[in-house]
């Protein structure tokens, strides 16, 4: 897509003020923050600007989150957890065969554990859920992982009662290897805003479980926000460890702060005519020309409304920002 220059932007508004030539130092900087605030007006203008726009991508789902674990290994223990996989058949006999592995982070998207802290069903010794630290595990090329190092057991379900099918389940833990206290473990199906080498999300649009936007219908999850991220309502599957998520960037300002007039920073071209005439507005509204700024403003919002424009005008040409409804389910078509 088109881009201007920050140099240009600088250049262009100093030409509306009228210095007829580079603006006072201490305008200068009022003119920075004029320019990422006008920035960011724009930005928040629409959800489906198509710079910022990232349709369809693959994020993890955090399936659980432990809390009030202490003792030794507690900051390892506490957080939030992704479900990885489960357990594959010939692999080692730390973990039941089929039974689901989580693990708090991964480095890399085959699902290679960092911290290798993970919570897994036993296998050799009995049916218990554990909490470990310290363990190593590997994803295989049909989905399914090892856990190929249990590592060290820092609480372990009472064995005196029913085994539990989920570890957020589990009522009553037992500690072991300095650890203490009583984790909680809370059942959670939540995109986070971050994840390793992925873009930061700044607004979540829609939520997919597959691939929308392609070929074939696609199940759209409804979801709640908050500080936290997106959390999915009414999951149909809670082994799921993945959604497709159609979301707007998150606002990057300006960073520029010295030599504005010859600054190479990328401007989005959609928004430069926008932010000249509406900083310049912001100038003669400093200097008490109300109706002069009032005039301005209209400008500024006349270029804006034309690029808002070519966005209606693409909506009724495609699907991203559309939804459908059918006595079955939601879906996107």
């Amino acid at each position: 897509m088109q881009t201007r220059t920050y140099g240009d932007l600088f250049k262009t508004t100093s030409a509306l003020v009228g210095t007829g030539g580079e603006l006072a130092i201490e305008e200068q900087d009022q003119l920075r923050h004029f320019i990422n605030r006008r920035f960011q007006e724009a930005f928040d203008t629409s959800p489906v600007w198509p710079r910022y726009l990232v349709t369809s991508e693959e994020r993890r789902i955090i399936g659980l989150t432990i809390e009030n674990a202490a003792g030794t290994g507690a900051s390892d223990i506490n957080g939030d957890y992704y479900l990885l996989g489960t357990q594959k058949s010939g692999g080692g006999s730390h973990a039941k065969v089929g039974s689901n592995i989580y693990s708090k982070t991964t480095n890399t998207d085959d699902g290679s554990v960092v911290d290798g802290t993970a919570v897994f069903e036993k296998f050799a010794t009995g049916n218990q859920w554990l909490i470990n630290t310290s363990s190593s595990i590997s994803r295989s090329s049909d989905g399914s992982v090892d856990l190929s190092t249990a590592g060290t057991t820092r609480y372990q379900e009472d064995s005196t009662i029913d085994h539990t099918s989920a570890p957020y389940e589990v009522t009553v833990w037992g500690t072991a290897n300095s650890a203490s206290g009583r984790p909680t473990v809370l059942q959670k199906q939540a995109i986070p805003y971050t994840e390793t080498n992925r873009n930061n999300i700044g607004d979540f649009n829609r939520v997919h479980r597959k691939t929308p936007f392609i070929n074939n219908s696609s199940v759209e999850y409804d979801f709640s926000v908050d500080i936290d991220g997106a959390n999915i309502l009414n999951i149909p599957n809670t082994e799921d460890s993945s959604a497709y998520v159609t979301y707007k960037r998150e606002f990057t300002p300006f960073t520029v702060t010295s030599d504005f007039y010859n600054s190479t920073v990328e401007v989005p071209s959609e928004f430069f005519n926008f932010i000249a005439h509406a900083v310049y507005a912001d100038f003669l509204r400093v200097q008490n020309r109300q109706q002069e700024a009032i005039t301005e403003e209209q400008v500024a919002q006349t270029y804006l409304a034309q690029e808002l424009e070519k966005i209606d005008i693409r909506n009724n040409n495609n699907t991203v920002n559309k939804r459908f409804s059918t006595y079955v389910n939601r879906q996107s078509r």
